[in-house]
């Protein structure tokens, strides 16, 4: 296991720096400064300001440079938040993204694998086809689209909910869901058609002609031996629930990375996109490799070298 482990944090290492390179030179190739939007400053006062962000050099010094930074440690300074190094802004906020993807994670497994559960067991049904129709629509709408017409349904019409900040768990439910809906209609729909190959198996069949309830055989049986598909979605879903809280976090007024990620597009503030970018393929990498060790845990037929 050890030695999996080592091997996979390897094999991590050159993609998260082709991630640093592209992410690097395309900023860099993109028209425009991370000082154009400013007021008009005199000449003298631009240039000074360049050479200290090292913006005066050519190109293939600056990637070098903050190579070299990387490897130390160091994320640099934020051009935009002053007196605030990368590193202390992921820190704050992290935290705050990771709570929501997670949150998400329990929404989309909540609300997928039962829905997939039973639209299988009633296949061709009225049943079915429902969860189907709603699977499909949560695929098909956005989440800030969703994440809108929750806060005007349970926020504004309702006021069960409240519609913004983070500030408990009840400020939690709406972003949560908005983020996750869409996804468990994916899970739903990856659930189904896992169970319905293990339904039609030869054991489930033998399993009912001894006596034993629908529910042991489904949850003893079905839902165990169907789990591995959705197993091995986990790794990249719950990276692209994390990376995707971006434009949640900034309509629910979440102090995630995601307001921190937008506002330096906005501004090029290239330490912070670089940082921000780095964060969640390191989080990719990793959720990866969690997966693959569980699923080496839940099938033994598995080896993980």
């Amino acid at each position: 296991m050890l030695r999996f482990v080592l091997r996979r944090v390897l094999l991590g290492i050159p993609v998260l720096v082709t991630v640093a390179t592209i992410t690097f030179l395309i900023m860099h190739w993109v028209p425009g400064g991370p000082f154009d939007t400013e007021k008009i400053l005199p000449p003298e006062i631009i240039a000074n300001i360049e050479a200290k962000y090292h913006l005066d050099k050519p190109i293939p010094i600056q990637y070098l440079s903050y190579m070299k930074q990387l490897l130390q440690g160091e994320l640099g300074p934020s051009y935009k938040y002053l007196g605030r190094d990368v590193s202390d802004i992921i820190r704050d906020t992290f935290p705050v993204s990771f709570t929501l993807g997670l949150c998400a994670v329990v929404v989309v497994l909540g609300l997928g694998v039962p829905a997939g559960m039973i639209s299988a067991y009633w296949q061709n049904s009225l049943l079915d086809r429902s969860v189907l129709l709603v699977a499909a629509m949560g695929i098909s709408v956005p989440s800030f689209v969703l994440g809108a017409i929750c806060v005007w349904i349970f926020s504004h019409h309702w006021h069960w909910l409240p519609p913004a900040l983070w500030e408990g768990p009840r400020h939690m439910i709406l972003p949560a869901f908005a983020l996750g809906a869409g996804f468990s209609g994916y899970v739903a729909r990856l659930t189904r058609t896992s169970v319905l190959g293990v339904l039609s198996s030869d054991y489930i069949r033998t399993a009912r002609a001894k006596g034993l309830t629908e529910p042991v055989i489904m949850f003893k049986h079905v839902l165990i031996n169907s789990i591995y598909p959705i197993v091995s979605v986990m790794g990249p879903l719950t990276a692209g629930l994390v990376t995707g809280s971006f434009v949640i976090e900034f309509i629910f007024s979440i102090p995630g990375m995601g307001r921190f990620f937008i506002t330096a597009v906005t501004n090029r503030d290239y330490p912070l996109i670089m940082g921000v970018t780095l964060v969640y393929a390191v989080l990719i990498v990793i959720a990866n490799l969690v997966v693959d060790m569980i699923y080496g845990w839940l099938d033994p037929r598995v080896t993980l070298k």
